[in-house]
């Protein structure tokens, strides 16, 4: 029944799509359309794309998790990619706002339901695929036959650009029309990327040996300025003012955002929310924490959502911190006592000695400042740029950023 259910809403999701385009004509075509798709680093490969084209001054809109934006419009986001007729009607306004480009999520559930059937992409781009969603796809093949939907029905004129370190990179540009490209840093790749040095003060790279320099942190987040820089290349932007451009340029809120507490601890807030991108952040905190300084996490895993990430999750934070707080994320319908329990099977009893448990998530974020001394590390992940918390049927204004600079102003 599920299934059937399931394959009706796909249905339904495409006759939105064809009647959108009916009504408003395709405004996609006269739009230059850049698709980014994968597990993480969506939204800040989107996002740096659309701030470039603007500080080169071209009007630009972006479609992403965070927010949407016409040119300097700020439109509250509700889902990573909008049903078609929002779709649509965004891609309009974007036209009749004299926008030339528009950067995009494009996330799997929009691709199941044909959410962008009928979108002229000029370009896509594919970061990475680990685990997250099973709750929809049910498996992995499903999972990435949906992200291969999107190089599939790229035109021949597009470009598809691919991490090719990523294990289905490669697999991506298999039986594709569009033109073929790759970016890494482990194997041979059209844009070869290569790291100088990482620490607090951000990253220096090499680009096909060229110098870039970026405030970003994390080597995670080199892979995403790789991408960005090599979708710049292949849009034919000016290359020496998108290097300049990189220099300065600020991630995405809630990715990777930061500030130094006045007690001299430094307090990251980050979107992770997959084992993926749980651990990159966790390893991107290590390479810049001093030797005796400590890294302390705080997260959680959502409810009504894949509960197989659960104990994965809950093994790379207590193997990664030097204190981890497992608390609640969105547990929406679901107990969130149960959820951390979940967490928990795979410890061994050294892990479960670094581990605490804290349901109250302002609780949980006010035992890791007490515990903080000067020179270790805060990182409160999962729920990144988002200001509420939903339990049961309450949606909740919470905001971690907010919540740790309160709390650090009242010390």
């Amino acid at each position: 029944m599920k299934s059937i259910i399931k394959q009706l809403k796909k249905v339904w999701w495409g006759i939105k799509s064809l009647g959108a385009m009916h009504y408003y004509g395709n405004p996609s075509k006269k739009l230059k359309v850049v698709g980014v798709t994968g597990t993480n680093g969506k939204t800040t490969t989107a996002t740096l794309l659309y701030k470039i084209a603007t500080a080169l001054g071209y009007k630009a809109g972006l479609i992403s998790t965070v927010e949407n934006i016409i040119v300097t419009e700020v439109r509250p986001a509700t889902h990573t990619t909008p049903d078609s007729i929002t779709l649509t009607k965004l891609f309009k306004d974007m036209l009749d706002a004299g926008c030339e480009y528009v950067f995009m999520e494009v996330s799997s559930h929009a691709l199941d339901q044909n959410r962008v059937r009928g979108v002229h992409f000029v370009g896509g781009i594919f970061t990475n695929l680990t685990h997250d969603h099973l709750d929809y796809h049910k498996n992995f093949e499903n999972y990435f036959g949906a992200k291969k939907k999107f190089f599939k029905m790229l035109p021949p004129r597009a470009f598809a650009l691919t991490n090719v370190d990523n294990e289905y990179g490669v697999k991506m540009l298999s039986g594709i029309e569009a033109n073929k490209f790759s970016y890494g840093f482990d194997n041979e790749a059209h844009f070869k990327g290569e790291v100088s040095k990482i620490d607090f003060s951000g990253l220096e790279l090499k680009f096909n040996d060229i110098s870039i320099h970026s405030k970003i942190l994390g080597k995670f987040n080199a892979y995403n300025l790789l991408a960005v820089w090599s979708a710049c290349s292949l849009l034919g932007f000016d290359m020496q003012k998108v290097n300049k451009i990189l220099e300065n340029i600020e991630p995405p809120k809630g990715r990777f955002q930061h500030f130094m507490s006045p007690t001299g601890v430094l307090v990251v807030v980050d979107y992770a929310h997959s084992p993926d991108a749980l651990e990159k952040i966790l390893a991107a905190v290590q390479e810049i924490k001093t030797e005796n300084g400590k890294l302390i996490s705080v997260f959680g895993c959502g409810g009504d959502r894949d509960p197989m990430k659960r104990p994965i999750m809950g093994k790379i934070g207590a193997r990664l911190s030097d204190i981890a707080i497992f608390t609640a994320d969105n547990p929406r319908s679901e107990d969130p006592d149960k959820i951390i329990s979940e967490m928990l099977p795979q410890l061994h009893s050294e892990e479960l000695k670094r581990v605490l448990t804290i349901v109250d998530r302002r609780k949980a974020i006010k035992k890791s400042i007490t515990l903080a001394k000067k020179g270790d590390i805060i990182l409160c992940a999962g729920k990144g740029h988002e200001d509420y918390q939903i339990i049961k049927d309450i949606k909740s204004h919470f905001d971690d950023m907010e919540e740790f600079k309160k709390l650090y102003a009242r010390l």
